[in-house]
């Protein structure tokens, strides 16, 4: 296992490296020239000039992204130019919101689709096996935003049920936390939760049809033993990829949901900072989510070896 575990971690390195190097050189290719936009109304030549100078932009983009690296290695990932803040102050403090709307929806995912996927390939071509597949049909087919806009008319203006908008920290009070985040984190668990249906179910029926099950029920073990000791330990090796990228995906912030609840995560901050073209803004939640990305990853494979233990010698 520690083997295993140092052959993942040396091939993380060189990922989070090459990542930082598309990072740097795709922020190169955008519009405008960032001395200009921090120089004002103005432009005046000799203030560009300083301007360009203190942000290294009068270097060569070797020298340049190696100054960049250093800084990020240092946990400084530039200023915003429009809030005028720290990019690195702007991460932390979008993150948590992020982390705990992903985190529920994530939560609320696995709940409603592993047991459905099991269900669903227990009861096969049964009317659960129908109904968990049209559910997860829906699930996949139905926009995030309408199904935020349908749950905000419905539970917060008809009925008056949960805020209908905003964000109260946890640190803050709890229950208007829960309150303000659980429809939003519905909604983004649905579309996940309906994808892990498809892909358990799936997983499911190719474990149960394998000679070891049947193996297993020739010994006399009952069903419940067979279906979640046996069957199911193997089948959620594919489900734990799918998981790890999807909570990625989560963590990385979910523009629309966002938008629509008024959710000031990393969805709603990058949308901001791409219409303000607060370039270095986007240049670090975009580091930073892919970071979270290759980790997760790294997360995952070390779950292989607890959940297959023929992986354990590697």
């Amino acid at each position: 296992m520690r083997g295993h575990f140092g052959q993942r971690l040396l091939q993380v390195l060189p990922t989070l490296l090459m990542v930082s190097l598309l990072v740097f050189l795709l922020q190169q290719l955008m519009p405008g020239d960032p001395a200009l936009v921090l120089s004002g109304e103005e432009h005046d030549p000799q203030m560009i000039a300083q301007i360009r100078a203190e942000l290294w932009l009068d270097r060569p983009l070797p020298i340049q992204y190696l100054h960049w690296l250093g800084g990020v290695l240092q946990g400084n990932l530039g200023f915003s130019w429009h809030i005028r803040q720290p990019v690195v102050d702007l991460v932390l403090t979008k993150l948590p919101v992020t982390l705990q709307l992903g985190c529920m929806a994530f939560v609320i995912a696995v709940l409603i689709g592993v047991p459905a996927g099991i269900l669903s390939a227990v009861k096969r071509n049964s009317f659960w096996d129908y109904l968990a597949n049209g559910v997860g049909l829906a699930g996949l087919s139905t926009p995030n935003f309408w199904l935020g806009i349908m749950l905000i008319l419905l539970i917060s203006v008809d009925l008056g049920w949960l805020p209908p908008s905003g964000y109260v920290p946890l640190s803050e009070d709890w229950r208007m936390s829960l309150a303000t985040t659980i429809m939003p984190a519905f909604v983004l668990g649905n579309a996940i939760a309906a994808v892990l249906m498809r892909h358990t179910r799936s997983a499911m029926l190719t474990a149960l049809d394998q000679d070891y099950v049947r193996t297993a029920r020739a010994k006399g073990l009952s069903e419940t033993v067979v279906v979640l000791r046996h069957a199911l330990r193997n089948a959620l090796v594919p489900v734990v990829t799918l998981g790890a990228l999807e909570l990625g995906t989560l963590l990385a912030g979910a523009v629309l949901t966002e938008q629509v609840f008024s959710i000031p995560g990393f969805g709603k901050m990058v949308v901001d900072a791409v219409f303000t073209r607060d370039y270095p803004v986007v240049q670090g939640v975009v580091l930073v989510t892919a970071t979270i990305y290759t980790l997760l990853n790294l997360v995952a494979d070390l779950l292989y070896v607890l959940i297959n233990p023929r992986m354990r010698g590697a």
